[in-house]
């Protein structure tokens, strides 16, 4: 057996594993680039989430309900800007405006944090801790509004677990680093490194562009995403509302949103009362989110694409709800540390594997002005406004005197309503596929 041959033999497992046999060459190019693309910005992003979470707590755990409302009134000043880039500008350009002004406000933040006082600390921190919370979910929905602008609901299903699976490994490639370097070169040397992999993320869009578009060109397509979208400032807004399988997708992501932050002020009491030295906190923060993104890559390289395939959408959207359900039931008569964890770990590792992918594909079904402004409100605002309202019930719950197992109790029959709301959107979903696929035969 020649080397060529032994060459072919193991390329051809690491693609039967990973459920992508039946991706072409044109395919796979156009998705080792989009990997890329999506591990650099996730291993930007969990090098920050740590520092963004330790910034938080050292504030004080008590006034995390202020930085969730300072959050939404961002993602209302920036949603605008945001609709406005993508109405006057091309979608390579506006991908780079976005990213370059994270990473000039990165370099901002890495001065401001250098030079400060220990009570400034606190404040910047604190702006910080916001201006993390709205880049995360800026720069990832831009992503998933290109990659569902150049790939469709089949390609979805087929192609997106593998895809999802390169933000897992940034991701663990993130929180390994921070967990084992923060102490050697502190918060500002993690800051320049995601600074460095931003622009990763940029190059590597660009290179997305153009072998879509060379591909393109050879297949005699013509594609017009080189002219700005147009549309109005607050289209996105005024799409969901009026589409009820737009509004029921936003409905999805409140219902995730609320039940997360439940779970997530939980998490920020443990770290409070546990840990005291900010570097602790960090790598413990790291620490979680390392073992839950080695559990997630499992279920993306080996499950995802299969239980897509297998299931469809309407199926793999219910997961995550159901098992949210069951969780919070658990809480109720067991309420210790262990059950908490395992719900967390179980739910965001549910959320990355299934229910992230799924709910992309939801989005190759719309136009694709509503794949970007809508989709980003939806990503950007609603996601936020549910966190806004779960914050503040919360603390509303502390004050009454309710315990971990009283506020189960409220969020089971909300998590069970997201389960009924998950059946009916994947099923509309299917069903416009299908229609889809009889009009083009």
């Amino acid at each position: 057996m020649n080397r060529l041959s032994v060459k072919s033999r193991i390329i051809k497992l690491i693609i039967s594993t990973l459920n992508i046999n039946h991706a072409n060459k044109k395919e796979i190019t156009l998705l080792l680039w989009a990997w890329f693309y999506i591990f650099s910005l996730f291993l930007s992003y969990y090098i920050l989430r740590p520092i963004r979470d330790e910034l938080g707590v050292a504030g004080g755990v008590k006034n995390l309900p202020w930085l969730f409302t300072g959050t939404l009134l961002a993602m209302l000043m920036v949603n605008p800007i945001f609709s406005y880039l993508v109405k006057r500008c091309s979608r390579e350009h506006f991908i780079k405006l976005t990213y370059r002004f994270f990473s000039f406000n990165l370099l901002l933040f890495l001065t401001a944090l250098h030079f400060s006082s220990t009570e400034q600390n606190v404040w910047i921190g604190r702006v910080f801790f916001i201006w993390v919370s709205v880049y995360n979910l800026f720069v990832v929905s831009v992503f998933w509004s290109f990659v569902v602008d150049i790939f469709n609901s089949e390609q979805g299903k087929r192609l997106f677990g593998f895809l999802a699976s390169g933000a897992t490994m940034g991701g663990i490639a993130g929180s390994s680093l921070t967990s084992s370097m923060v102490e050697g070169i502190g918060q500002n040397g993690l800051l320049f490194i995601a600074i460095v992999m931003i622009e990763c993320s940029v190059f590597a869009s660009q290179r997305l562009v153009n072998v879509h578009h060379r591909q393109g060109r050879q297949a005699g397509a013509v594609y017009d995403d080189q002219k700005p979208i147009g549309g109005g400032i607050f289209t996105g807004m005024a799409h969901t509302f009026r589409s009820p399988y737009l509004f029921s997708i936003a409905l999805f992501i409140f219902f995730y949103s609320t039940t997360s932050t439940i779970l997530y002020f939980h998490q920020a009491s443990i770290a409070e009362s546990v840990f005291n030295d900010r570097n602790s906190r960090t790598a413990f923060f790291a620490n979680i989110d390392f073992w839950v993104n080695v559990f997630t890559l499992l279920f993306q390289l080996l499950l995802t694409g299969r239980v897509l395939g297998w299931l469809g959408v309407a199926f793999t959207l219910c997961a995550l709800p159901l098992i949210t359900t069951l969780g919070f039931a658990a809480l109720i008569g067991y309420p210790t540390i262990a059950i908490f964890v395992a719900v967390q770990v179980a739910r965001r590792v549910s959320n990355f594997s299934l229910a992230r992918p799924a709910r992309e594909i939801l989005f190759t079904s719309v136009k694709r002005e509503d794949r970007y402004k809508t989709k980003n409100f939806i990503d950007t605002f609603v996601y936020r406004a549910g966190d806004q309202l779960a914050s503040w019930t919360y603390t509303g719950f502390i004050a009454a005197g309710l315990s971990l197992s009283g506020i189960a109790v409220v969020a089971v029959p909300v998590s069970f309503l997201w389960l009924i709301l998950s059946i009916w959107l994947g099923r509309k979903h299917e069903k416009w596929v299908d229609i889809s696929h009889q009009e083009q035969h």
